[in-house]
């Protein structure tokens, strides 16, 4: 069994509603046990349902249909972890 963890703690600035709405997609689409913690999400199950790869794009496809994409991206943390992230703006 592989565990993956997700750093969602600048995501959490948007409400905890797009944070279970997170929980319930990544289970959705890995049927794989997913558990919220505080700063984190941690997705366990598979190894081939849950690659840091795989995890990634689905990571990126959610932002989008929320339509965070253009706030939020995804990057790599230490091994098994990845980290949504606020994007910096160029302030004017």
């Amino acid at each position: 069994m592989v565990e993956m963890i997700i750093d969602i703690s600048e995501l959490k600035s948007e409400g905890s509603d797009i944070i279970k709405e997170l929980a319930e997609f990544l289970e959705e689409k890995t049927k794989a046990e997913v558990e919220t913690a505080t700063n984190e999400i941690t997705v366990k199950g598979e190894e081939k349902t849950i690659s840091k790869k795989y995890m990634r794009v689905l990571l990126r496809k959610f932002l989008h249909r929320i339509e965070l994409k253009d706030y939020f991206r995804v990057i790599g943390g230490r091994e098994n972890t990845l980290i949504v992230k606020e994007k910096k703006t160029a302030e004017e």
